[in-house]
């Protein structure tokens, strides 16, 4: 039986969409339109500026990221979801203030939410369909021209905040989103408003400085982008205030005061796995391909590769605190096959050297 062949209760079928998509492990749902006209405007002014970078796929496909129903025909009704990450006692801040140890965004400690949380999805739409028969849908996790923060904000999640993330005075900033494009009609949830108020936190905070603006990221000084998108060589001048960081960066959202509400996941696949949580950058570093590869397998991390993986834990060692395992470590990569490596070895092993470098430390920390 088709949906247009039934009435239905557009307004019930919204709560138990709800209630549905929460006992699949969303922390909240949330339905939105498709009208994304000042997000379209917002993004036209960031790409203008080149603040995408080497992100090209950013000013792809037209005008299909801001106009949903050219991105999936028919789409009238936008479900978002978010689900939370962030693991139970972290110890990001430890693990930042100690330059011998790598620092991996917490999104990236366990497995891919992709997956996860695309399937969680089409459960969603399953189910809806036993409900009201067959319609049309898509389900997007990150992976498609989506503009998922615009969204969720007009689906009540929360609101982009100055760091362009998006914040929920339920939950911080520490959570996945997806969405689910449907040809339903729905009562659309009230939009978010903007609390972010005077506070400048994760302005402040920004290492790199690469929030040039209240609401506007300049891609190409974000960490992030740094250490996971950018395929060349790190900017020199760039290098420093990367510290520690070898696969994104969280410090904006650490910032957020609104994190005080955040809630430990309720995900087991979102644990650290590898101990990546809290392990030294000479062990990191000593990964060969193969293992990267493998103790990686189903991890976010693995889609950079290997030499990705040595160029940013070359830069973290060239900022750690000088002694002979972070030298030997360096060294290690010295004869690299990839000049890019080479290059970035040099740079690390120069900082040691330079009076300007690294302080000494007496008691250098073992790898384990």
């Amino acid at each position: 039986m088709n949906l247009q062949d039934t009435p239905i209760d557009s307004r019930h079928l919204a709560l138990e969409i709800k209630d549905w998509g929460k006992s699949l492990g969303f922390q909240q749902v949330g339905i939105g339109n498709t009208d994304l006209d000042l997000a379209e405007t917002r993004l036209d002014q960031w790409l203008a500026r080149g603040y995408h970078g080497e992100m090209a796929f950013m000013a792809h496909h037209g005008r299909k990221r801001s106009r949903p129903e050219e991105l999936v025909p028919g789409t009238r009704s936008i479900i978002s979801v978010r689900m939370d990450y962030l693991p139970k006692n972290d110890q990001a801040r430890q693990v930042l203030d100690n330059p011998a140890l790598g620092y991996v965004s917490r999104y990236a400690l366990g497995r891919d939410y992709h997956k996860l949380m695309r399937k969680r999805l089409q459960q969603l739409a399953r189910r809806i369909e036993r409900a009201v028969g067959a319609f049309g849908y898509r389900a997007f996790v990150d992976s498609a021209p989506v503009l998922e923060k615009p969204l969720s904000q007009k689906a009540g999640l929360g609101w982009v905040g100055k760091h362009s993330n998006l914040v929920s005075r339920e939950a911080g900033c520490w959570f996945f989103l997806g969405e689910l494009y449907t040809d339903l009609l729905l009562p659309t949830d009230r939009p978010e408003t903007d609390h972010c108020g005077r506070c400048s936190a994760c302005i402040d905070i920004c290492p790199t400085q690469a929030i040039v603006a209240p609401y506007q990221v300049d891609a190409r000084r974000c960490i992030s982008y740094l250490t996971i998108e950018l395929k060349g060589s790190i900017p020199v001048e760039l290098r420093p205030g990367i510290g520690n960081r070898i696969y994104g960066c969280d410090d904006c959202l650490m910032a957020c005061p609104w994190n005080r509400f955040a809630e430990p996941t309720r995900e087991s696949d979102f644990l650290p796995r590898n101990g990546l949580d809290a392990s030294t950058l000479v062990a990191l570093s000593g990964w060969s391909e193969n293992q990267f590869l493998s103790k990686l397998e189903g991890s976010p991390i693995r889609r950079i590769g290997h030499e990705r993986w040595l160029r940013n834990i070359a830069v973290a060692l060239g900022n750690a605190p000088s002694s002979s395992l972070v030298t030997e470590g360096l060294r290690g990569h010295e004869n690299h096959p990839s000049e890019r490596i080479r290059e970035h070895v040099r740079w690390a092993l120069q900082q040691h050297h330079s009076p300007n470098g690294p302080r000494i430390t007496a008691h250098p920390v073992s790898a384990p």
